[in-house]
């Protein structure tokens, strides 16, 4: 069926009456002016959005009322400005209602001419944008503030200003969550300092006014009556001192849920959120969240660029930062300034037998009882491993003793680790700016000379760094790369000590192959030197391998010419031992030298024995089923526990020298030797004394029982062609 005519046309208001009816129920405000911009007309929109009656605002230009204390002036000019262009525009802009609440308008502007072109009426159109607004300008400003990485405060307090501006019933604030649940205050514009300390540091609660329930539960809280709320009894006075007299507070949350802080309106009356208030919250709300995350993440890349993992102690880097700064301002003073680089003596031990979380349980402590030794313009750094190293400004010479005497102190009252209690020792270097180095770096290097020297004499005690160090230094270091040169030319060489049973014929129970070193320039240079250089400058795993296989290719050779050499023992260090490759290398050099098992006997010591370390005793428990004996070094030097010791995998302990040396005249030393045979008895296991220089020493071995000697009165060390003479005359009883 086709429409009518009449229901084909448009549905429009039959007169002006009705055109009137219509634009009175529109949601906008309209507003019609003569040609001077004076208001003629006013529908009921306007009255709604803005307040004012009609009476009130004709014969006015609505830039003369509507204009407030926030409203941008240079978007007023030109709105005025346009008034004599004649042509139409559109704006947006905050204005203030009637009651002074401000709102955000979109205006349409459009002149009405009449026949001749003359500008008869003004139409304006003012929609009520605020929210969207709001919603446009919040973004534009937090994310521009947040990518130009403005500090925080700076950011949270733009948020609260912005609602403040649109929101004067209300003063808004931020207040922070730390990881330890206590509140800060981060920004609060409107409202006096001393409000702020109301609150700082306080533990969030269920009784700790909105903000502090709010962070407590993760639920917003609404308190309309502070005066009365039992959650702001302790917190009320200075809020209501001010006027104040409810709080509006939020959660701010992190992706994950968690709660970074609060979001919180404070009222001037006892009130509830409105709609409009609730809209604007969860825009702030979706704000502060992206800039407290942005904070955190970047105080936590600033964490791990600048502090140590482990003891939260500043690192190098920020050390060298914050002593240079203290060392500029010495200079300028003409003042002094003290380094101190402190090392924990015989830490590795703890690492080796009580495993790497009691080694870092204590190193967390350590640097706790340094820090509260210090103040605060001192500066404290955790380096690497066992290392700290303290800067102290405007200090003399004897200040700086007395301070590194007091750390030592301090540092050696007793501390759990793992299953021990220990009194740790230190060793510390100290080095003077300006008479030891202008600049940071030679600093802590001269300290960390001293600190060596003071090892070197013993550990536990403290050492001032000196030019004859230097030196010392720099012929240490250059005997270091004398013995990487060492071990690429073939300087190194080994002798070997026998070890003979404790029976008539004093039989060869085997022998131990000593490492030695010729310098070509030098001559002979201590073992006792250079394998703790080797340790500590990576090289020790090489001169470990390179004795085991050395070892093994003269007892090859031995055994092709019928020289009768039980077997072999080789000491390994600690590193060769946590090496994942070792069983597999010694299982290598047995089968090229084509040696049984049984003819090399591996020494380790006491420390790497009990060492809990997951490779380590995967290495002892190979190397044991490859049939290849164990044996304990320097037995009873360390931390033996028998519940432990009945379960290696070992087939010898060697008595430490130490106890030999005092057999003749300490009673003690008798007891413990004697206690130390028992165990081996009682774990059938063969006991080898080291050290063995005199009869008398023999004697009382004999006495005990003792199985196998070792030492001067046997031999000392021989090269392979003397150990073969020695050999063959104990075969003719010479």
């Amino acid at each position: 069926m086709r429409p009518s005519a009449a229901a084909a046309e448009p549905l429009v208001p039959s007169s002006a009456q009705d055109a009137l009816l219509v634009v009175d129920h529109s949601d906008n405000a309209v507003v019609v002016c003569d040609g001077a911009a004076l208001i003629t007309y006013v529908n009921r929109g306007f009255v709604r959005m803005l307040g004012y009656a009609p009476e009130e605002v004709i014969g006015r230009r609505p830039s003369d009322f509507l204009a407030g204390p926030h409203t941008d002036p240079e978007t007023l000019e030109w709105v005025r400005s346009q008034l004599h262009s004649q042509q139409g525009y559109r704006t947006e802009l905050l204005v203030y209602a009637k009651s002074g609440v401000p709102l955000w308008i979109s205006a349409v502007v459009n002149p009405v001419y009449d026949a001749e072109r003359n500008v008869r009426h003004i139409l304006g159109i003012y929609t009520d944008i605020t929210h969207s607004k709001l919603h446009e300008e919040l973004h534009r400003k937090v994310l521009g503030a947040i990518v130009h990485e403005q500090p925080i405060h700076d950011v949270l307090t733009q948020v609260c200003r912005e609602v403040e501006k649109i929101m004067p019933e209300a003063v808004a604030t931020v207040v922070g969550l730390d990881e330890y649940g206590r509140l800060h205050p981060l920004a609060a514009p409107s409202l006096p300092d001393s409000i702020a300390s109301v609150i700082e540091g306080e533990l969030a609660g269920p009784m700790v006014g909105a903000c502090g329930s709010a962070a407590w539960s993760g639920q917003a809280v609404l308190s309309t009556d502070i005066e009365r709320d039992p959650r702001w009894q302790a917190y009320k006075a200075p809020f209501l001192k001010l006027g104040i007299r409810a709080c509006w507070s939020s959660p701010i949350k992190a992706s994950d849920g968690h709660v970074l802080g609060t979001f919180a309106l404070y009222y001037w009356e006892s009130r509830a959120p409105d709609e409009f208030h609730q809209r604007v919250v969860d825009v702030c709300l979706h704000l502060c969240a992206l800039a407290l995350e942005r904070e955190r993440t970047r105080a936590h890349m600033h964490q791990l660029s600048f502090y140590d993992t482990l003891t939260g102690l500043p690192n190098r880097l920020l050390f060298n930062s914050r002593t240079e700064q203290m060392l500029l301002a010495a200079a300028r003073r003409e003042s002094t300034a003290a380094v101190l680089f402190i090392d924990i003596d015989r830490f590795k031990i703890v690492n080796d037998t009580q495993g790497h979380a009691a080694g870092d349980a204590l190193l967390r402590e350590l640097a706790k009882r340094l820090g509260a030794e210090l103040s605060e313009v001192d500066v404290v750094a955790r380096l690497a491993g066992d290392e700290f190293v303290i800067a102290v400004p405007d200090c003399s010479a004897e200040e700086a003793a007395n301070l590194a005497e007091r750390l030592m102190a301090r540092l050696a009252q007793p501390v759990n680790a793992g299953r021990m209690m220990l009194s740790p020792q230190a060793s510390a270097g100290v080095a003077m700016f300006p008479s030891d180095g202008w600049d940071v770096d030679s600093l802590v290097r001269h300290a960390d000379i001293a600190m060596y020297r003071a090892k070197s004499e013993g550990g536990a005690r403290i050492v001032f760094y000196s030019l004859e160090m230097n030196q010392a230094m720099q012929e240490r270091l250059a005997l270091e790369s004398a013995l990487r040169e060492a071990v690429r030319s073939g300087q190194l060489r080994l002798h070997y000590q026998p070890q003979v049973e404790m029976d008539r014929d004093m039989r060869l129970h085997g022998v131990e192959a000593l490492l030695r070193w010729r310098h070509p320039e030098i001559g002979e240079i201590s073992p006792s030197t250079f394998i703790p250089m080797a340790e500590e400058c990576g090289l020790i795993d090489e001169l470990g391998r390179w004795t085991l296989e050395e070892a093994c290719t003269q007892m090859a050779d031995w055994r092709r010419r019928g020289i009768p050499v039980p077997r072999v023992s080789v000491n390994l260090s600690a590193i060769n031992f946590e090496q994942q490759d070792l069983p597999a290398f010694i299982g290598n050099v047995l089968g090229k030298c084509g040696l049984a098992p049984e003819e090399l006997m591996v020494e380790v010591t006491e420390s790497v024995m009990l060492a809990q370390k997951p490779e380590v005793l995967a290495n002892i428990d190979a190397i044991h089923r490859m049939g290849v004996p164990l044996s304990i070094d320097d037995f009873g030097t360390g931390y033996s526990s028998l519940s432990h010791l009945h379960r290696l995998p070992i087939s010898e302990l060697k008595l430490d020298m130490s106890f030999v040396r005092d057999l003749e005249h300490s009673a003690s030393a008798r007891s413990l030797t004697t206690s130390i045979l028992r165990i081996g008895e009682s774990l059938s296991l063969k006991v080898v004394a080291e050290g063995v220089e005199n009869e008398a020493q023999r004697a009382v071995l004999a006495g005990l029982n003792c199985a196998v000697l070792q030492g001067y009165f046997v031999s000392r060390p021989l090269s392979p062609h003397s150990l073969e003479r020695w050999i063959s005359l104990q075969d003719t009883g010479d």
